[in-house]
């Protein structure tokens, strides 16, 4: 850590190959299909209003809207309200501070991530819903997101993998991309309209989500339960 930037706590995503999307899920999850992805890192928790500040302060970036609401505004919250394009901005300002290459996940990233090696389970921890050991049926600030990293993590040690914020990911969505999706690190298609994220949302009635589940947004757009997390390349 630096008194000039902040970098997250990393683990690493060991190589490896998992079946992607569900079969009981919305159209835009099909097929199932088999993926392999390359070794990577991936930050422990979201990116936090504490990280976010020493980039705002650095580059004079316009901050989020809602930066000095009291709601949101605590260092350990996620940051929330910024766009794709600050998401990407926030990445290649850290990348160059720390001489690390971080990044967006890729939607298939993030699916592995999430997924905390266990192979075809509704959620990170399996297929109960919510489990009794977590915190979704007491507690929930219903008005705001919650501080990061307070509850269970996922078999990779990773948390918030299924709730409190949407993730900005690196790709373009396609809600048909999985029929052609490469079977080698899926980088989704070459254009659209929309960028690809995943998780929860605290704003949601039903506040967690699957692993498979797909959302996505005009990368313009930075809404109050819209986040994101850090990837980064191994040395």
């Amino acid at each position: 850590m630096s008194d000039k930037y902040i970098e997250p706590t990393m683990v690493w995503i060991p190589a490896g190959c998992f079946h992607m999307g569900s079969e009981n899920g919305r159209d835009n999850e099909r097929p199932v299909h088999g993926v392999r992805v390359d070794e990577f890192e991936m930050a422990v928790v979201c990116v936090t209003n504490r990280m976010y500040r020493c980039f705002l302060e650095a580059m004079a970036h316009t901050p989020p809207s809602t930066w000095d609401d009291p709601l949101f505004r605590h260092p350990e919250q996620p940051v929330v309200a910024v766009s794709w394009f600050d998401a990407v901005a926030y990445c290649e300002w850290l990348s160059r501070q720390s001489g690390r290459l971080y990044h967006l996940p890729t939607e298939a990233e993030w699916e592995r991530a999430a997924r905390g090696g266990l192979e075809g389970k509704m959620y990170p921890w399996g297929d109960e819903f919510p489990p009794a050991s977590n915190h979704y049926e007491k507690g929930w600030e219903t008005d705001r997101p919650e501080k990061v990293g307070f509850y269970n993590a996922n078999g990779f040690n990773l948390y918030n993998m299924a709730d409190n914020v949407h993730e900005w990911c690196a790709d373009w969505y396609d809600s048909g991309y999985y029929g052609a999706s490469p079977e080698h690190n899926p980088r989704g298609p070459e254009s659209g309209r929309r960028r690809a994220s995943r998780n929860g949302s605290w704003r949601h009635h039903i506040k967690i989500c699957r692993c498979a589940a797909r959302s996505s947004l005009g990368p313009e757009r930075g809404y109050t339960d819209y986040g994101f997390r850090l990837a980064r390349t191994p040395k």
